[in-house]
């Protein structure tokens, strides 16, 4: 069976943060992820303290986070190349995953050049952070995005994500398959799946186009899913979505 999760960053935003995690119970989830949502990379221990007791409250599990990624909103993608900030961040994310028991941290690259130099710092960033997250037993993953809504993201691909993992050589460092992404760069991915799920530390959905729920777009979810039943972990549901029925499509 099937196992999902919401992405409380983007779906239920219509209410406050420390409210979503018992909405995502009560629409029927036991388990959430999130994007970094706090203002900077080490916030205040009473900022903290209020997410662990929303999530534990709420009686679901945070089973993905991301480090520290810059303004989204403003458009950053990340800081793994920004040595200082993300290094920062690094051991207050990985303290908060371990107290919710949070195997995943998902390191988005950044709006980076794509050159030695960048290559560089962002293995050495992501070395660090692969051994610090192993002291809680997590994993690392590494993010595709596409370039139509990330025009400056260096890593679109499946192929160029594998590069950056293969570099850090560390086990605990996989894909983010995030298939809207992935499709909408023109991947196939049913084979991506068939032929990569065993690299996947993580998987998240939303159609395309659109990036709406499943079933709103052209992507062959009946296949993805049935594709996926062999990759065991949880499947984040990063959608957009507004009004009522944002699950319907799971009992249709």
């Amino acid at each position: 069976m099937l196992r999902f999760d919401v992405n409380l960053s983007i779906l239920f935003t219509d209410l406050p943060l420390l409210d979503r995690p018992s909405a995502a119970a009560r629409a029927g989830f036991d388990a959430v992820e999130m994007w970094w949502p706090f203002d900077g990379p080490t916030p205040p221990k009473a900022e903290l303290q209020a997410l662990r007791s929303a999530v534990d409250d709420a009686g679901v599990r945070l089973v993905a986070l991301n480090f520290d990624a810059g303004d989204m909103p403003g458009g950053d993608r990340g800081v793994l190349t920004s040595t200082d900030r993300f290094l920062a961040n690094v051991d207050a994310a990985v303290e908060l995953a371990g107290s919710l028991g949070c195997r995943i941290l998902n390191a988005l690259y950044g709006n980076a050049d794509d050159t030695p130099e960048c290559r560089r710092v962002a293995t050495a960033n992501l070395r660090k952070a692969a051994d610090r997250a192993a002291d809680i037993g997590a994993t690392v993953v590494v993010e595709a995005l596409n370039t139509y809504e990330n025009p400056r993201y260096p890593i679109t691909s499946s192929k160029r994500a594998f590069e950056v993992i293969d570099d850090v050589g560390r086990d605990n460092v996989k894909f983010l398959a995030d298939l809207y992404h992935l499709h909408r760069m023109g991947e196939d991915v049913l084979d991506l799946i068939d032929t990569q799920a065993h690299r996947f530390g993580h998987v998240q959905i939303a159609d395309d186009p659109g990036r709406g729920h499943p079933g709103s777009g052209r992507m062959p979810y009946r296949e993805i899913f049935e594709r996926l039943e062999a990759y065991g972990g949880h499947i984040g549901l990063e959608y957009r979505h507004e009004g009522q029925g944002a699950f319907d499509w799971r009992t249709a």
